[in-house]
């Protein structure tokens, strides 16, 4: 009989983030193995399998309920059962109540080294419950180098096996960039702007691309576009939007919820990507806006000061002048068409699926 595992997708039912990224990416790769049976599970599995298509191996799961602890408490175990799933792969958190073999994926434990960040009640619902499902399962995964120091400092496992976040083939693929500007334009009348994709938090910063956007004054030629929703209150973002003139206002926009093409859309027609982000367990936007060959401007904190690639692009978020300064020049200097292409060249040999989906092979057969 086929290996039965279960996924769980419920970040599939929300907006763009990381966790969904690599689900993604991996099962992807992992679903063209006959030899093993899927079941993945979300509440919209219209959505699920727009996302990861029919094939023979592959059964979608629908979730009964929408509340997230009663899901963990008594639906997933349910569901566990009834298909007679052997290996159960979860993101962060697993049920408390252990039915078969279990896998977690814990991408960070930000919230202990920036602890700021975080509401408090967050941070330590987070901790308990991270460590409680990276010790009850039978292997622990994780992105990075960082992330996997940060597990076993502060949760306690030391052995956790790094599946490095990849890329979708898609953001590779050629495109027509005055096509796609002219789609942009007539859909979402939008046209020379800055872009950010992913959740907006404060340690992601957005405030302060905001604050530059405007104290650089390049409202008056640019828009700024925020994808993604709110995941924490972001008081700083809005006061900042709320004292601004109405001219500022009308050049930022902020969309949430974008089906996949139209997210890829506006990336393809951006101007360039921005991602000032303090605290990241990998840090997957920037890599595929560069991967489309955007010019990318990026932190080069925590796990993002791998991405070398970026050069004199990286910057240090904290460091406002270098931001300002950096952020300038991006806006003003045309794209270097071959630069951008090697940078692709470069995220394409070693961030790929494949590899990530290897690796988890690898480690499924010790299990």
């Amino acid at each position: 009989m086929r290996n039965r595992i279960f996924v769980d997708c419920h970040v599939f039912d929300g907006g763009f983030q990381g966790t969904r990224t690599y689900i993604k990416g991996i099962y992807s790769e992992l679903i063209k193995d006959a030899a093993l049976q899927f079941f993945l599970g979300a509440s919209d599995i219209d959505n699920l399998r727009k996302e990861f298509g029919d094939h023979p191996n592959v059964t979608y799961l629908q979730y009964p309920r929408g509340n997230k602890v009663k899901r963990l408490l008594f639906d997933l175990p349910k569901m566990l059962q009834k298909h007679k799933i052997d290996i159960a792969h979860f993101q962060y958190r697993v049920p408390p109540i252990k039915v078969c073999k279990y896998i977690v994926t814990t991408h960070d434990v930000l919230f202990e080294d920036f602890p700021e960040y975080f509401p408090k009640m967050n941070r330590h619902m987070s901790l308990l419950t991270y460590r409680f499902s990276a010790r009850a399962a039978d292997l622990v995964l994780t992105v990075s180098p960082y992330s996997k120091r940060e597990i076993a400092q502060y949760l306690g496992v030391p052995d956790a096996v790094i599946t490095p976040n990849g890329v979708d083939p898609v953001f590779f693929e050629p495109y027509t960039k005055s096509e796609v500007k002219k789609q942009v334009a007539e859909q979402f009348g939008l046209h020379n702007y800055l872009i950010y994709v992913s959740r907006l938090e404060p340690r992601k910063k957005q405030q302060l691309l905001l604050k530059h956007f405007i104290d650089l004054k390049l409202y008056e030629s640019h828009e700024l576009v925020f994808v993604g929703h709110e995941t924490f209150a972001m008081p700083e973002l809005h006061k900042l939007l709320e004292k601004s003139t109405a001219e500022i206002r009308s050049k930022v926009r902020f969309i949430e919820h974008l089906a996949f093409g139209d997210m890829l859309k506006l990336l393809r027609a951006s101007k360039a990507f921005i991602y000032p982000s303090i605290a990241e367990g990998f840090g997957i936007p920037p890599l595929e806006a560069a991967a489309a060959r955007i010019p990318v401007l990026c932190s080069s904190e925590t796990a993002m000061a791998d991405f070398d690639f970026f050069a004199e692009n990286l910057f240090n978020p904290s460091k406002d002048e270098e931001f300002s300064n950096k952020l300038k020049r991006i806006c003003e200097l045309p794209p270097n068409e071959e630069h951008l292409q090697k940078i692709s060249d470069q995220i394409a040999a070693r961030y790929n699926w494949k590899n990530a989906a290897g690796i988890l092979t690898a480690a499924l057969s010790k299990i």
